[in-house]
């Protein structure tokens, strides 16, 4: 059996990440940061490995490099 993610709300998601909820809510407007989940109208979760995935995918060796 698979082990799950662990699913967050965007304090504790904004928290592991170690920004600002405002920074999320900003990424979830223009589509620029972590995948995210809707349920319902108002809850927002994100999943662990989303998060991960997103903090790997802005991993950089130089500040010349250009973020796609």
């Amino acid at each position: 059996m698979n082990n799950p993610s662990k699913m967050m709300r965007p304090p504790e998601a904004a928290h592991y990440l170690g920004l600002s909820e405002s920074s999320l809510a900003k990424w979830r407007c223009s589509g620029t940061g972590p995948a995210y989940m809707k349920v319902g109208e108002r809850v927002v979760a994100y999943d662990q490995s989303e998060l991960d995935s997103w903090l790997r995918s802005r991993s950089r060796r130089s500040t010349s490099e250009y973020a796609q």
